[in-house]
């Protein structure tokens, strides 16, 4: 009795002191937010502060329960390859900003920074580590303990597809996925109509979610289990503690359109395959290589590489199915399910996807770069998704991925319910927090965000308004006509004689810098073309006093027309190649003095 009542008499003191900690982290003011929401748009009632500008490249981030943020970054920093951020004041801002941690150059890609059971998991390219919080201190004390680890430099496979975003279930498992290394599994990469491996080798150890003891140090992949299979690229992970399952968003494959082109229009290249939003369970199989989700359809449909004609099943609804379908090449890099109250109750249990936009959707605005809302009831999708956090592409038409300013990377909540954002161009780091009136929200609140669904990179692209090269190729036509039809005539069929034809011709289509030396440099009368095995030697003069732009144009509207069905070409390429051509010029010079 006396034992009972000296641990009781010492435990209550405990608990309190833990329960007066947790109240006033909770009900800790929130911090005014900035007079332009820090550049950000986002529904009305919702405030911003930016809580650190520029951190150098960064991935995913998590809150710790005293309002300690822990960032991965992407690149080897000599002063340490993880962030620690501290706000001492209240303010929002972070005025204790901490790099630790050497991990021997493996800070690409990496993604994970989660806290789990009062440990912070964190991953680089090839390993998973994890560091225990010191109550009190920012930065972990000790060396960081290695958990897993990835033979991903070995073989054949290089690094394609390694990031190692982490999720945790409540048993004590985490969960890991490993990259399929190639774009679908092909029998000669980048070669247009090549065709598919069956069956496909990187299916044994790619391509799929492992489970993994979470607190068994020193594991490698054969340790763990394969949860399951099929799946080509994941960025995007977590565990929703309502429907008690995992959840994850795949990056679709690439370039229909190129190796394809009897079967995909640049259109379809551009919204397909669907970035996928799976429930991932025990077993299952989401069809990579052999499959794609096509949103458009709402089909999974047969893979080209495998015999697929852009429309056949064959087999795919066997597969696991998406629970949602989002465009293609929005790269979503991601994912959170709100679990707070500080938010208006329809935000509770949704879903927070971070896109952080694509490289490969020309000749279209290239798409994503948002933060994106979808509600969830009993673990599936319950309503339209929503743009949720909007105003970091700094344009709206993205031309080039390099045309944005910043590019959504990770998701984290905090301890009162505030919304953490990162972005993986410059390290900008914002804090979303709410401070309108939760009763009242509705729909009203969301009108501004929705109409920002039509700008040109959220929206789904008309295929001819829309289309980046339509005054390209335009101008090319008229600029064709001018320097070259007389020649290779209107039609591009050439004289029949002197002059070889453009349509169809693997001079045109194929290799852009003999294509671009062409033109630039000419061709003397010694210099025979064969095109369709007949013989050209028509002299064709240097236009290298033709603008770059011009160049382009030129190249482009023959590229694009006569039958070809080749990419355009940039003026960033035409003026790459005069450069080139300088330099040459200029060490030819200097040798012969």
């Amino acid at each position: 009795m006396l034992l009972h009542s000296l641990v009781y008499q010492r435990s209550v003191p405990c608990l309190l002191y833990m329960v007066i900690i947790l109240w006033v982290s909770c009900t800790k003011p929130l911090p005014p937010g900035d007079p332009d929401n820090a550049g950000l748009f986002v529904p009305d009632g919702f405030e911003v502060v930016s809580i650190v500008d520029s951190t150098g490249k960064v991935r995913h981030l998590t809150v710790r329960d005293n309002g300690d943020i822990y960032v991965k970054m992407r690149m080897q920093d000599p002063e340490g390859e993880n962030l620690a951020l501290r706000d001492t004041d209240g303010d929002g801002k972070a005025d204790v900003i901490q790099k630790w941690g050497d991990f021997e150059g493996e800070g690409t890609y990496g993604c994970g920074m989660r806290i789990y059971k009062d440990y912070l998991y964190f991953s680089t390219a090839g390993k998973v580590y994890r560091n225990k919080l010191t109550p009190g201190k920012l930065v972990p004390e000790g060396p960081a303990e290695l958990i897993l680890s990835d033979d991903y430099r070995s073989g054949e496979w290089g690094y394609s597809h390694i990031a190692k975003p982490l999720a945790f279930d409540n048993e004590g498992n985490m969960y890991v996925p490993f990259g399929a290394p190639s774009d679908v599994c092909r029998t000669t990469r980048r070669q247009a109509g090549a065709l598919g491996k069956d069956p496909c080798p990187e299916l044994e150890r790619h391509s799929g979610v492992w489970r993994f003891d979470a607190d068994q140090p020193n594991q490698i992949q054969d340790d763990g289990y394969r949860y399951a299979t099929g799946i080509r690229s994941i960025v995007a992970m977590a565990w929703n503690p309502q429907s008690d399952a995992l959840y994850a968003l795949q990056h679709g494959r690439d370039n229909f359109d190129r190796s394809w082109p009897d079967l995909y229009t640049p259109w379809q290249s551009a919204m397909l395959p669907s970035e996928e939003f799976l429930k991932i369970e025990d077993g299952t199989n989401a069809g990579w290589p052999y499959y794609y989700y096509d949103q458009i359809q709402g089909k999974r449909i047969l893979s080209p590489e495998y015999g697929g004609d852009g429309k056949m099943v064959a087999g795919g609804d066997t597969m696991t199915q998406p629970i949602f379908g989002f465009p293609g090449h929005w790269a979503p890099n991601d994912l959170l399910f709100y679990q707070g109250d500080q938010f208006p109750e329809r935000y509770r249990h949704g879903a927070f996807i971070a896109f952080h936009g694509s490289t490969i959707r020309a000749p279209y605005s290239q798409s994503g770069y948002f933060v994106a809302f979808m509600p969830f009831a009993e673990g599936l999708p319950s309503g339209p998704w929503e743009v949720f956090a909007d105003g970091f592409s700094f344009v709206d038409t993205i031309y080039n991925t390099s045309d944005a300013g910043y590019r959504p990377m990770g998701l984290a909540e905090g301890p009162d319910g505030s919304l953490y954002l990162s972005e993986s161009e410059h390290g900008k780091i914002w804090r979303v927090m709410f401070k309108g009136d939760r009763e009242s929200f509705g729909e009203t609140q969301l009108l501004a965000m929705e109409a920002r669904k039509q700008l040109p990179y959220i929206k789904t692209p008309h295929k001819e308004l829309d289309n980046l090269d339509r005054n390209l190729i335009a101008a090319g036509e008229k600029m064709y006509n001018i320097h070259c039809g007389a020649c290779h005539q209107r039609n591009g069929m050439g004289d029949g004689n002197r002059f070889p034809p453009l349509a169809r011709s693997e001079w045109v289509t194929g290799d852009l810098r003999r294509l671009i030396d062409i033109v630039y440099n000419g061709v003397d009368e010694d210099e025979d073309l064969v095109v369709d095995g007949k013989r050209y030697n028509g002299i064709m003069p240097p236009n290298k006093h033709l603008e770059d732009e011009t160049i382009a144009q030129i190249l482009s509207f023959i590229r694009t027309n006569f039958g070809n069905k080749a990419s355009t070409v940039r003026e960033v390429d035409v003026r790459r190649f005069r450069r080139w051509q300088e330099r040459q010029s200029r060490n030819t010079s200097e040798e012969e003095i």
